[in-house]
């Protein structure tokens, strides 16, 4: 299967320098070097993060960058992404990662066995058994938890982990959506996109896995990320059958 890992970044210079040769060497360890391509889609960040991604373009054609040119949220990322993976570089899985170092890509392989078992997207959660964020303190698993209280019972994602940021999901289901219709810039697009994918009865499974503290940087998580994260909630259950 021609798989794409979709990245968001901005001001990730440090992480996407060690992040990168660890899926390549995923790539090659799961024999699918030449299906295998890294999309990295960049905010313009400050801070080089771009020329670390040109650099390694040079070395491997299978790295691919694009730049947006302005600074947007989470959402308009995976969507420019996705259309990018879908139209440009023939995929047939995309997944979801997060730019920081807290996904492990050793977890692809279990990622891509499940879709070949017949799933339609697989959700690697913090939240079912097998699952652990051992740095995270009180407060930032309050939120979280909060975060997927709501997307469960008020937008009614049947879903432990709805906010995860490691997913993989068949371009055959993704195909299936108007993408520019989601209407989420932020994180919230995370459960705005499962909803989304569960209207068009995709079969979707979890697997467990380990997140994993970012390895630098700040969070980009804000205020308003929030807002739209609870507008986004309540807006979803209005639109339950």
């Amino acid at each position: 299967m021609e798989t794409s890992i979709v990245i968001p970044t901005y001001n990730e210079r440090e992480n996407i320098n060690v992040l990168i040769p660890q899926i390549i060497e995923v790539f090659k360890q799961n024999g699918f070097s030449e299906k295998g391509k890294i999309l990295i889609v960049d905010d313009n960040s400050p801070d080089g993060t771009s020329e670390v991604v040109e650099e390694f373009m040079k070395r491997n054609k299978n790295v691919f960058l694009l730049e947006r040119g302005i600074k947007s949220g989470l959402g308009s990322a995976y969507v420019a992404g996705f259309k990018y993976a879908l139209d440009k570089l023939g995929a047939d899985v995309i997944f979801e990662m997060d730019g920081d170092c807290s996904h492990d890509p050793g977890d692809i392989g279990r990622f891509l066995y499940e879709l070949e078992n017949g799933y339609d997207v697989i959700v690697g959660s913090r939240y079912i058994k097998g699952g652990d964020i051992p740095e995270w303190g009180f407060h930032r698993r309050l939120i979280s938890k909060g975060g997927n209280f709501l997307a469960r019972a008020i937008a009614g994602i049947p879903i432990h982990d709805c906010t995860s940021g490691y997913r993989a999901i068949k371009a055959s289901i993704l195909k299936r959506l108007k993408l520019d219709e989601l209407k989420v810039d932020g994180y919230a697009f995370q459960i705005s996109l499962l909803h989304a994918l569960l209207e068009r009865n995709a079969e979707v499974k979890e697997i467990p896995i380990t997140f994993r503290e970012r390895n630098g940087g700040k969070s980009k998580l804000g205020n308003d990320d929030i807002r739209e994260f609870f507008i986004t909630s309540f807006r979803l259950r209005l639109r339950r059958k």
